[in-house]
């Protein structure tokens, strides 16, 4: 069954927007995506795609334009922060050379997307920011920062960390602040730097770098629990001063890194709960919600795009098979929300492992160096059901 012209409007021209776009354009739809931006950029950072991810772009045919954009991934390796020393190294391309690693940056794999959706026959339509959603009447009313109202048949929220969409269908729940917040740049990156994602774990603290744009570039993201609070977005500035002296005590390869930070972000993590409805059928229309609109998750599992790319496929797979229906809305909550919660799970126990402190640090090194001399594979095999799943099978299984 394809979608046969129906009309769906999609709010936000990031990662999540752009690929249910160009999903639902290649099942027949006619689709419109709103932002609010005068232009589609993204921020100067890098993201990974992991094999789940690879293989919704591969499914939306565009792996070519994913492989011209990024790196392929080698390696992950964890590292002693204040010395430097290798923990555990989960080598990518000796252990799973059948599967896709890609570092890219965020700018770069959104272009792909926004061509991509283009192509398919999508309209982007730029500086529409929707002030108010109301779900009361037979279709969602939109209202724009201009005033101008709107009343799509199909709205898909794929708005972001703060969605309207959201909020209407869900209420507003107030996030948790998690004492942690998150500096991100991106630094020239020295001649010959492996294709490999590191991570420097320390007390309290990690830091995470790897190269992008051939190699040409760094980029890094640090972390750092502190009980003051920071506004969550990625839009504040700070001091390069104050991340290198929250990692002074680090090693010097990643001092060095930080001495040449010069353009840096700062911003609050944040906990917020998987969305409790995914969806809802109107008398003349239909609403849903995709990526951080859904399921917002921190940033330490490296699958918030990779997620939101499964979203995409999936709910463009069950629209096309099953038509824009109650059902349809019903299998893609009961598919996504328990994988979602367990990736959101598993993240957030990604942060406290990173940042133990003495005794535990150094006994839970120990562990990991052990473990794996022992069994090299056994690190990756346990993040197969993340990175084996293919959202471009799973409907149909």
């Amino acid at each position: 069954m394809q979608l046969n012209g129906a009309e769906i409007t999609v709010l936000g021209a990031g990662v999540a927007g752009l690929a249910v776009a160009r999903a639902l354009a290649l099942k027949g739809a006619e689709v419109t995506v709103l932002e609010q931006a005068e232009a589609i950029r993204e921020v100067g950072a890098g993201l990974q795609i992991t094999p789940n991810g690879a293989a919704v772009l591969r499914g939306l045919g565009l792996r070519g334009a994913l492989e011209a954009a990024s790196i392929r991934s080698t390696a992950v390796e964890l590292r002693d922060g204040l010395e430097g020393d290798l923990v555990l190294r989960m080598d990518l391309a000796r252990l799973r050379p059948d599967m896709g690693w890609y570092l890219t940056h965020r700018a770069d794999l959104i272009a792909l997307l926004a061509k991509g959706a283009r192509d398919a026959g999508v309209q982007i339509r730029l500086l529409h920011q929707v002030t108010q959603i109301d779900l009361s009447g037979p279709r969602p009313r939109l209202v724009t920062a201009q005033g101008a109202q709107m009343t799509p048949s199909v709205l898909i929220g794929a708005d972001g960390l703060h969605s309207r969409l959201r909020g209407a269908l869900n209420g507003m729940v107030a996030p948790f602040f998690t004492r942690q917040v998150a500096w991100r740049t991106v630094i020239p990156a020295e001649p010959g730097a492996p294709a490999v994602a590191e991570v420097h774990m320390g007390p309290g603290r990690h830091l995470v770098s790897y190269p992008l744009r051939g190699g040409s570039l760094r980029n890094i993201v640090a972390v750092e629990e502190r009980n003051r609070w920071v506004e969550e977005g990625w839009n504040t500035r700070d001091d390069p001063l104050s991340l290198r002296l929250a990692f002074e005590g680090f090693n010097p390869r990643v001092r060095g890194w930080l001495d040449q930070a010069e353009d840096v972000w700062l911003w609050g993590l944040f906990r917020h709960p998987v969305a409790r409805m995914w969806g809802r059928m109107l008398p003349e229309g239909a609403v849903a919600i995709l990526g951080d609109a859904a399921h917002p998750t921190l940033p330490f599992l490296a699958q918030g795009a990779n997620m939101a790319l499964e979203d995409a496929f999936i709910l463009a797979d069950l629209f096309a098979a099953r038509g824009i229906t109650g059902e349809a809305l019903a299998l893609y909550q009961a598919t996504r929300a328990p994988r979602c919660r367990r990736i959101v799970a598993a993240a957030n126990g990604n942060a406290r492992n990173y940042h133990l402190r003495s005794p535990l640090r150094e006994v839970a090194h120990l562990g990991l160096r052990l473990a794996s001399r022992l069994a090299p594979a056994a690190p990756l095999a346990k993040f197969d059901w993340l990175h084996g799943f293919d959202a471009t099978t799973s409907t149909r299984r």
